[in-house]
């Protein structure tokens, strides 16, 4: 879809009226009419536009008014996790928002953003755990960015990535192309340098000697985040000027809802003021970075982490669990939480990558087989920056690295995947998610799973286990959907590789 840029107001009369409109392509990134890229589906990138003068900032015309955010949008949609500084080398919005069309072939629906927000001086972390004013080579100093987490201003934009108006671009392209945006929210902490620091000491926590804390855990111990200071939820006018300000994004700004970070840490009596406060202004999508089912109770959160079923995959990935320990896990799932609470599905994100290590590394060659799970089971699969590019480094958290953006074996994987999330309602995985059925195989090492909804029905089969796996299946006529080709069961068992598996559809 085509993207205008134009001059807002009175600026475009002026220029109207000295007829001196030029028809020219904004250089959004680097990017001109006759190199417009096109992505590996296919997609044209189009940045045409219009241009008035060289000085004026470029604005993106609204030229879709996307529904609002809905329980039905939540059944099929894929989630992306947008990381600025690290998904171009420039690390700005605008690199990302050029790039926001192609994501539509891999069926996102919601780009959540990594925090947006100016980052504190104060304290700043650097590579290594040390701060950044601890290192005395000013220009390595220099390369310390910080923790996107240590927020100083909960209305400002990084400088690092752009200018309001960036922002604003990137929110109505996405709009323009059906997908809603999210900001990644920072309740529990502020970084060193926020106002409310000198302004309202009081909106903090202190320590035994009445000094600021940096944060703390839920039992009162320090959380090792020494970059930022721990806010104090016991104080009326703090939570007050807290939803304030998440209330501006929403109505200044146009976002369609938060991913709010350690949310179980923050009181659940605030996000049951704050949410529908929230709400008031328009239907949002609330994303709660924990797992705690009170904060999807009463249509608070949308959707939670699956962490626990995230632990799983690596460690069956790993050899240390059995499908067995996927069984309980799924049983608990069904007795601690209600049918309508949505799970957020994912085989990496920005902690897992930078800490925890790349998809390669945690799942070797079960990375495959568990990123399609994590399409198959009820719930919403996430893409994180560079994984539907075959990301194969940690990135660095506290300075600029780069993902790379050459498409390799992922990007087709996550397309085909996210077009059958898209179309077939068999995996719907929201608050009317369709059914699922496990059937026995005869072999503790493989899973077969039907998801089915009205007429719709999808089987997963896979071999979780690095040995080759011979079981028992119904035989049926099946499309083996990856591969386009039909899938006989022979007479005699089904044997697979490690780590192998199909998705099945019915012929």
């Amino acid at each position: 879809m085509k993207r205008i840029y134009v001059l807002a107001g009175v600026m475009l009369v002026l220029a109207a009226c000295k007829n001196e409109t030029r028809n020219t392509t904004p250089e959004l990134d680097g990017i001109h009419p006759e190199e417009a890229p096109v992505g590996a589906s296919g997609i044209e990138v189009d940045t045409t536009g219009i241009k008035v003068d060289d000085d004026m900032p470029y604005v993106v015309a609204s030229t879709n008014e996307i529904a609002p955010v809905s329980d039905a949008m939540m059944e099929n949609a894929v989630i992306y996790e947008a990381n600025i500084r690290q998904y171009s080398s420039e690390g700005t919005f605008n690199a990302f928002t050029a790039d926001i069309p192609k994501l539509k072939a891999l069926g996102v629906k919601i780009i959540w953003l990594m925090p947006v927000f100016p980052i504190s001086e104060t304290k700043r972390k650097a590579t290594g755990g040390q701060f950044a004013s601890e290192i005395e080579d000013p220009e390595e100093r220099a390369k310390m960015l910080g923790s996107y987490y240590a927020v100083s201003d909960y209305t400002g934009i990084n400088p690092e990535f752009g200018t309001l108006q960036d922002f604003k671009n990137l929110v109505t392209t996405a709009h323009n192309n059906n997908m809603y945006v999210i900001l990644d929210w920072v309740p529990n902490h502020t970084g060193w340098d926020h106002k409310w620091i000198t302004e309202h000491p009081e909106y903090y926590n202190k320590n035994k000697d009445g000094e600021i804390s940096e944060a703390l855990n839920n039992d009162g111990s320090l959380a090792g985040w020494a970059d930022v200071a721990d806010l104090n939820y016991d104080n009326p006018d703090m939570r007050k000027a807290m939803i304030a300000d998440m209330k501006y994004w929403v109505t200044e700004e146009g976002v369609d809802g938060f991913r709010c970070d350690v949310a179980g840490s923050v009181p659940v009596d605030f996000w049951e003021t704050a949410i529908p406060e929230l709400r008031k202004e328009k239907l949002l999508f609330m994303l709660a970075e924990a797992e705690e089912p009170e904060l999807l109770k009463d249509n608070l959160f949308d959707m939670v982490y699956a962490w626990k079923g995230h632990a799983l995959m690596n460690d069956i990935a790993q050899g240390k669990k059995k499908i067995t320990d996927w069984e309980s896990y799924e049983t608990k799932l069904f007795a601690d939480y209600e049918a309508d609470d949505i799970f957020m599905n994912f085989v990496t994100n920005h902690d897992e990558n930078s800490w925890n290590g790349t998809v390669t590394e945690r799942m070797g060659d079960a990375s495959e087989l568990m990123l399609a799970y994590s399409y198959i089971v009820p719930g919403m699969p996430l893409i994180y920056s560079g994984q539907e590019y075959d990301l194969d480094h940690r990135l660095k958290f506290f300075e600029k690295d780069s993902i790379g953006r050459t498409p390799g074996k992922m990007w087709p994987v996550l397309e085909k995947l996210g077009q059958l999330k898209a179309t077939n309602p068999a995996l719907n995985g929201g608050k009317d998610k369709a059914s699922s059925l496990s059937f026995d195989t005869g072999n503790p090492n493989v899973i077969l799973l039907t998801r089915s909804k009205g007429k719709n029905s999808v089987t997963f089969v896979g071999n979780f286990s690095d040995q080759p796996q011979r079981f028992e299946m119904i035989n049926k006529p099946y499309l083996d959907y990856m591969s386009g080709t039909e899938f006989v069961v022979p007479t005699d068992k089904v044997e697979f590789k490690p780590w192998e598996y199909k998705i099945l559809l019915r012929k």
